[in-house]
């Protein structure tokens, strides 16, 4: 039975750039139709590039697209391997465009570039529909600027796209498994219905989008999970036959491992509902999969079973969150945590004198800052139960880094927060040092939910010419 196999070369934006080398390097010596992915967009990444966009329309796709591509292009194309990734983030075009720039600088003037487009729904939504919509996620967006709103699309257009015959698939908000069902349903044909199969190939795509997490990545802890050689993981590939079943492996002579216990971890990522995982293309079952170790660094996963997807898709809305201040500054040494604290009590003090009305968040990393929340709540209350967290969960000496935190409308705010920190260097406890500041413009998400009839007639697959 004929097989896919298909790697990838990245599991989030600024994942490893040299990761995909061995993983196109492994696909070049396999017998069938080979693909690389890239899965580099989250909510968040979503929201800078619409950031990036808003100040400069030629931007908008990852800034790392050419540290990604640009190695690996000549390779991949000489060796057959098709690209497909979600780089094109807010401006897929922008993203072709720059793809065939590389293309050209590299010798390559017979690469083919498509799209996929029609995830943003401002091109055919008015922002007071989009508003009036309730979120189901993050903030409200009533008396919010909204900055863009993108649909999640499933796989059947990146499966169009393919079909032109191209090289490379740039997407803008797709799900992260549709890079992989695309392919999938591009080289096997599988029907619009054909839930189980949709299924198994979603499954795949869950598995290799977070690139090393699972290869060892991530799931590493010493001691309980010894994972060897992990500076040099190796990224995933997985190899699906017609039937949806698949062996998930890894790029050859690399660190890291591929075991059951890998698999079932990242199988368990991100899943709110193991029976019922949402998609634009099937709704996965994912509750009886078996996952068998069959060899060193060899799974096969089947058993995946698929139903009709649900009437809406998710969308993402992008919010002007106006301007975050930081500051940060480190105690070290003796009495270390009291003087931590100190700086602490006087930074918010100092943004009450400068009449900062907005909620200023100051932690102290080492002393149960991960834990707390954005108002301290849970380290005050800890005070008032009469504990002492100096003694009770630091030591006294250490190394600690203060750092205060303001969201606010106007950027003179947020300087004067992260300004307080700056400050302290002479105004404050004895021997702080190793001040950063940064003031950014912010931007917010929230998620909708919208009617599929809404989005999928304007969704288009073209190819893009220099």
């Amino acid at each position: 039975m004929p097989k896919v196999y298909i790697g990838c070369g990245a599991g989030f934006s600024g994942d490893r750039f040299d990761a995909a080398g061995p993983v196109v390097d492994t696909l070049a010596a396999c017998d069938g139709s080979r693909y690389l992915i890239y899965e580099v967009l989250a909510e968040r990444t979503l929201a800078i590039a619409q950031r990036l966009r808003r100040n400069n329309p030629e931007a908008g796709y990852s800034p790392y697209l050419d540290h990604y591509i640009e190695p690996i292009l000549g390779q991949a194309k000489a060796n057959g391997v098709r690209i497909v990734s979600n780089m094109g983030a807010a401006n897929p075009l922008g993203a072709a465009r720059r793809v065939l720039e590389l293309a050209a600088e590299a010798g390559l003037a017979d690469l083919r570039v498509a799209v996929v487009t029609g995830d943003n729904l401002l091109a055919v939504h008015s922002v007071e529909t989009i508003r009036d919509l309730p979120t189901i996620e993050g903030i409200g967006l009533a008396d919010r600027e909204i900055v863009a709103a993108n649909a999640y699309l499933g796989a059947r257009p990146i499966a169009d796209a393919l079909a032109l015959g191209v090289d490379v698939v740039l997407v803008g908000r797709t799900t992260d498994a549709a890079l992989v069902l695309g392919p999938l349903i591009h080289e096997f044909g599988w029907a619009a219905d054909d839930w189980d199969r949709l299924a198994q190939g979603t499954m795949a795509g869950h598995l290799l989008e977070c690139g090393g997490q699972v290869t060892g990545a991530y799931f590493a802890d010493p001691g309980f999970k010894d994972v060897p050689d992990l500076a040099e993981v190796g990224f995933p590939i997985a190899e699906v036959n017609e039937a949806g079943d698949m062996i998930i492996t890894k790029a050859a002579h690399t660190g890291g491992l591929v075991s059951r216990a890998t698999v079932i971890e990242q199988a368990l990522y991100e899943i709110h509902d193991p029976a019922s995982y949402l998609t634009p293309d099937v709704i996965l079952d994912l509750s009886d999969i078996s996952v068998e170790e069959i060899a060193p660094d060899r799974v096969r996963v089947t058993g995946a079973k698929g139903a009709p997807p649900p009437a809406t898709l998710k969308a993402t809305i992008s919010i002007d969150g106006g301007w975050l201040g930081e500051g940060e500054i480190t105690y070290a040494g003796p009495n270390a945590l009291a003087r931590a604290e100190l700086a602490a009590s006087v930074i918010r003090r100092r943004c009450q004198i400068l009449g900062v009305q907005e909620p200023v968040r100051v932690d102290i990393f080492g002393a149960g800052a991960v834990h707390d929340n954005d108002i301290g709540s849970k380290r005050a209350q800890a005070k008032l139960s009469h504990v002492n967290l100096s003694q009770a969960k630091s030591p006294l000496s250490g190394e600690y880094r203060v750092r205060a935190a303001v969201r606010s409308a106007e950027k003179k705010t947020a300087q004067q927060v992260s300004d307080e920190v700056l400050s302290l260097y002479c105004s404050g406890p004895a021997a702080g040092g190793g001040v950063r500041q940064y003031v950014t413009e912010h931007v917010s998400t929230a998620s909708i939910l919208i009617d599929r009839d809404e989005v999928l007639p304007h969704v288009r697959a073209q190819e893009v010419f220099a």
